[in-house]
């Protein structure tokens, strides 16, 4: 099938959508105060070093301090001379490498997500359509998803050639792009590369740390960049400065696709008119249902993401392994779908129900790998363990779509959870009692009521099932209850007060 690149773009966000068909796989977004910052190079300076954690914090001029762990730090000889082109050597100790202080040169692997703050690397690597340039190393890398062996000793042989010719001592990776290029372009992309490094250096020397040393394409560029392949059918965009940039950067480096890049005119807005925007609202909900009436339940946590698979309406044709099959099958098939949709990253665990045919389980995630080989995130997976789970990771680099739209509830702090009336009632029986004992004894305990200021449904069941229980107790206490609605309580909140001068 043919895919579609879709680019929205308003004053106060720009959005990006990849359709397969008339499936929308990717969805990407930047705010206008929020821009992906992951590629950007930075002069920065260590604040602390932590070697429990054998990692620094590197102030680099955001919100927070970014992360630097030992590994992803590399030995560059005479460094703080600006000599950059020294050999790269891995290194261990974090007290060996970097002092509190100290000015460093890092690039952003990932985007600060949640509270924690950018991830950091001194491995620098800046990305061009077909190659990747990796300035402290001297290796040649192609990507794994070009697998015919001529192919990648011929890209391997014409980049050293190349690389001869330009008295370049750098390294450089060929992206999956490259599959296929000439010569032209091939050393035409490695010399723009190069002058992008040469533009680096000069400008490290030139701003005050901590500061910006490069700067990354603009979201929407560097996704026409990376996606525009030869699937590619369309590149529609609704706004039209933005059309000319896109149409003046497709013109220069991929000049293939100069007659993909449209300007969309239509009456319906871009995304509404391809379901792009219902498809952006589903993407928030935790069920997913498939086409047999099985459905998914994907849930996110700090730590990792779950997805459980039910059968639901799918009742099956014959047995009961049979329709189990069919329903992991469509699952292992969805899956992967809505983890780029979703940009869901990290440990992913799947509960497929379970199956008791070994060959069953084999097409499953047969399936599953097959569904993955389109996303251009890394992916690894894991069989089924003993417990019927199959364990799957996927490289995360930015917030999810959730992340990205949504915030924790403020009721529930993002558990999901509230209290219920009944619970808030027992906590303010318990927080009568404490207060009461905790008064002093000779205090006149008649004097005196206590005010409590809860949600409607709780006050509500203190009047009704609870009055028997607040009625005993203020006999116990010897102090009058009072109630008061308080509309902008939610669940499980309340507040409890004595007001005093007041007799029974």
């Amino acid at each position: 099938m043919t895919e579609q690149l879709l680019i929205n773009v308003s004053d106060f966000e720009t959005r990006v959508a990849l359709l397969d068909g008339n499936s929308v796989q990717e969805v990407h977004l930047a705010r206008a105060n929020n821009y992906s910052l992951t590629g950007n190079i930075y002069l920065g300076r260590v604040e602390r070093v932590i070697p429990g954690m054998q990692a620094a914090f590197v102030d680099v001029g955001l919100e927070r301090p970014g992360f630097l762990h030992a590994s992803d730090i590399v030995k560059r000889r005479d460094l703080d001379a600006g000599q950059e082109n020294g050999a790269a050597e891995p290194l261990q100790d974090i007290r060996s490498l970097l002092r509190t202080g100290q000015e460093i040169m890092v690039q952003i692997a990932k985007d600060p997500i949640s509270s924690k703050g950018a991830r950091l690397t001194t491995q620098v690597a800046i990305a061009s359509r077909y190659l990747v340039l990796t300035p402290f190393t001297d290796h040649i890398g192609i990507s794994q998803r070009i697998e015919q062996d001529e192919e990648r000793e011929r890209l391997r042989a014409l980049i050293d050639c190349e690389r001869e010719k330009q008295q370049s001592a750098t390294g450089f990776i060929a992206r999956t792009a490259a599959d296929g290029s000439d010569t032209e372009t091939i050393a035409r992309s490695m010399h723009i590369l190069s002058r992008m490094w040469d533009r680096v250096l000069r400008n490290r020397h030139g701003v005050s740390c901590p500061g910006v040393v490069y700067q990354e394409l603009p979201m929407h560029i560097r996704i026409v960049r990376d996606l525009a392949t030869a699937r590619l059918g369309d590149i529609l965009i609704d706004h039209d400065p933005t059309f000319g940039r896109v149409r003046d950067f497709v013109k220069e480096f991929l000049p293939d696709a100069s007659d993909v890049v449209k300007l969309y005119s239509g009456q319906r807005p871009l995304f509404e008119r391809y379901g792009v925007e219902e498809e952006i609202e589903r993407a928030l909900q935790s069920q997913v249902p498939l086409k047999s009436g099985g459905y998914l339940v994907i849930e996110q946590t700090e730590a990792m993401v779950t997805i459980d698979i039910n059968t639901g309406k799918f009742l099956g044709s014959s047995t009961l392994e049979e329709t189990v099959f069919r329903t992991n099958l469509e699952a292992a098939q969805a899956i992967p779908r809505q983890l780029r949709l979703r940009n869901l990253g990290g440990i992913i665990v799947i509960d497929f129900i379970d199956m008791m045919e070994e060959d069953h389980r084999r097409q499953v995630l047969r399936a599953l790998e097959r569904a993955c080989e389109q996303d251009s995130a890394r992916v690894q997976i894991e069989g089924f363990s003993s417990l019927g789970l199959v364990q799957m990771s996927r490289k995360r680099t930015r917030e999810s779509l959730a992340q990205q739209l949504c915030e924790p509830c403020e009721r529930c702090a993002g558990t999901g959870l509230t209290r219920t009336a009944a619970t808030t009632c027992a906590e303010i029986f318990r927080a009568i009692i404490q207060d009461a004992d905790g008064r002093s004894l000779d205090a006149d305990p008649g004097s005196g009521e206590y005010l409590i200021r809860a949600s409607e449904n709780v006050v509500d069941r203190l009047l009704d099932e609870d009055s028997d229980t607040l009625g005993h107790l203020a006999r116990l206490v010897g102090r009058e209850m009072r109630m008061q609605v308080e509309p902008g309580y939610g669940p499980g909140q309340f507040d409890l007060a004595l007001i005093q001068g007041v007799r029974r």
